[in-house]
């Protein structure tokens, strides 16, 4: 069966829920306080497998304990950990998030051990036709850049994220086969001069677009849009290695992100909490 292999971040989302965001100097009291796992590559990765896809996760955790226990909850939600290495000497990467009354979100990575994934992971994954390798941009750029190689190559389907936005070498871009953007990062790139013949662009609330494809989202009751992009990519990834059609995959996507708003954490899970809570 087509796997669906994620290149990516792993992190601990530290989320304080405030009324509104804090003004430079200011201090607000939070309402709540969670600690979630998060980082894209692990977001999407879990969004893959709750879409019914096998999913291989190639990243790196600290050797420390958020480390080990973010790893066992991955296995428990039906994610392949072999090709995650455990960086001894780094921590796990976190991010520190804060999430508004009304479902907005603000955000501060911290890279940790996913500085230390080398191109050299990526030569040990097993790419092959049908699969799909999935990208975004938490990990050094030389990692990213290696994979869509490779993928291209295997003759993968390459699915780059390119989120948070850079710019990569054109020549390595044409190499994707689909880019997942949202609006604002679709209006970097036209911005910067770029064109790529498949491009899926998220608008939040009002759905998505895929070349002549537009699928609306339905109502939702937002709760914490973190991860909602994640969610959408995962899932977009887990049906083309299904064979679905353009349509019917944009629509699986559209409703991945819409389920995803309406949990706290990126994940719909709390790190620590094995069997807990899932979307």
């Amino acid at each position: 069966m087509a796997r669906v292999w994620v290149v990516g971040s792993l992190n601990v989302d530290l989320v304080a829920t405030v009324e509104t965001f804090p003004a430079p100097g200011e201090t607000v009291a939070a309402r709540d306080f969670r600690t979630y796992p998060g980082g894209k590559g692990a977001n999407q990765a879990v969004a893959a497998s709750a879409a019914g896809a096998q999913v291989t996760l190639v990243g790196c955790v600290g050797g420390d304990d958020n480390g080990d226990r973010y790893r066992r909850g991955l296995v428990e939600r039906g994610v392949d950990v072999g090709s995650l290495r455990v960086v001894s000497g780094l921590v796990t990467g976190h991010a520190v998030i804060l999430v508004d009354a009304r479902g907005e979100n603000c955000i501060v990575v911290a890279a940790g051990a996913n500085s230390a994934l080398t191109p050299h992971d990526v030569e040990q994954a097993s790419f092959g036709p049908g699969d799909v390798v999935l990208l975004q941009l938490e990990v050094p750029v030389d990692v990213v850049c290696r994979a869509i190689v490779k993928g291209h190559a295997a003759g993968a389907t390459v699915v780059l994220n390119p989120s948070p936005f850079a710019v990569l070498p054109i020549d390595v871009l044409e190499l994707c086969d689909v880019l997942v953007v949202n609006e604002s990062e679709y209006a970097a790139l036209t911005s910067a001069g770029l064109r790529h013949r498949s491009v899926v662009v998220t608008r939040g609330a009002a759905g998505a677009q895929w070349g002549e494809a537009l699928v609306p989202s339905r109502a939702a009751d937002v709760v914490d849009s973190t991860g909602a992009g994640d969610a959408f990519a995962g899932a977009l990834a887990a049906a083309l290695t299904l064979g679905v059609q353009q349509q019917e995959a944009l629509g699986l996507a559209v409703a991945a992100g819409a389920r995803a708003v309406e949990v706290r954490g990126a994940q719909g899970w709390e790190l620590g909490e094995w069997g807990g809570a899932t979307r």
